[in-house]
């Protein structure tokens, strides 16, 4: 497979990035997780415009135009002879600096790779998903956190390990303040009689483009949705939950602790969502 280096495509096999670049000693940079669907990759304008306002809120020059980024990225897809893939872009802050002083970074590294997307079993969305509700706190984020990708993981990673431990498919955060945030690579979504319901940004969390097209889609159907500060308490009176990113598009959670939530009809909120989500997939390709 081809990936993107520095501005050539070159074989994985041949792909290297010095040991002193800060994305590799500090992890001083952003990413984006993509996903193209025959071809065409899905919300590309949004994805182009977080990468750019990270870049711009951790003072990572920007060498690149969305226009130049797009080809490059659907260059790759033709080289790697890909039509339904998941994509990721990573830039750091490059070589430079001394210590974490950043005078001297004037060469960002950008790496883009893709692979062929191996769609999760039909069965988890049929019968849902279990989560747990993590021991771990989220690492406290102000609301310039809250709008970059941050190659800094490390908090996610260790709530993921503790959710693979469980045995569960995703682990839920709470803040500093006990409130909901998010899964450790997801968005949540919870409804009470009727009501969408999902942790807003103050509560610290990434604003998924998943997540965004969600509430486009509901307030279409005319679905009512909150965004807010909200407890476990509120996970306990709910009727349905799930979970939303890229890959996994909307995903419906069976069970959180000991709580459980009824896979139902398809006139259900989750179900006409999953249906309306694809629906607006559908659309944006045939308009190209």
């Amino acid at each position: 497979m081809y990936l993107y280096l520095n501005g050539e495509y070159i074989l994985e096999s041949e792909a290297g990035v010095s040991v002193f670049d800060r994305g590799f000693l500090y992890g001083d940079g952003l990413f984006e997780t993509m996903r193209a669907y025959k071809g065409h990759i899905f919300r590309l304008d949004q994805h182009m415009q977080r990468l750019f306002k990270g870049l711009e809120l951790l003072r990572i020059k920007n060498a690149w135009t969305g226009s130049a980024l797009k080809h490059v990225l659907y260059r790759l897809l033709e080289l790697n002879k890909l039509k339904d893939a998941y994509i990721r872009l990573t830039v750091s802050r490059g070589v430079g600096g001394r210590g974490i002083d950043i005078a001297g970074c004037d060469n960002p590294t950008i790496v883009i790779n893709s692979r062929e997307f191996l769609p999760y079993p039909e069965s988890l969305y049929r019968d849902g998903v279990r989560a747990c509700i993590s021991e771990k706190r989220m690492n406290c984020r102000n609301p310039i956190d809250s709008q970059i990708k941050s190659l800094n993981f490390l908090n996610n990673i260790l709530v993921r390990m503790e959710a693979s431990e469980r045995g569960v498919f995703e682990a839920v955060m709470l803040n500093h303040k006990g409130y909901l945030t998010e899964g450790t690579v997801s968005n949540l979504f919870f409804v009470i009689e009727g009501v969408l319901y999902t942790p807003s940004p103050e509560a610290g969390i990434l604003e998924g483009i998943t997540r965004q097209v969600v509430l486009e889609v509901a307030a279409e159907k005319g679905i009512t949705v909150e965004e807010g500060l909200f407890s476990t308490k509120e996970l306990c009176e709910a009727e349905e939950v799930f979970l939303t990113n890229s890959l996994i598009e909307i995903m419906p959670v069976s069970g959180i602790e000991s709580k459980m939530y009824v896979r139902g009809r398809i006139t259900r909120i989750t179900e006409r969502l999953m249906n309306a989500y694809k629906e607006q997939v559908d659309e944006e390709i045939l308009a190209g």
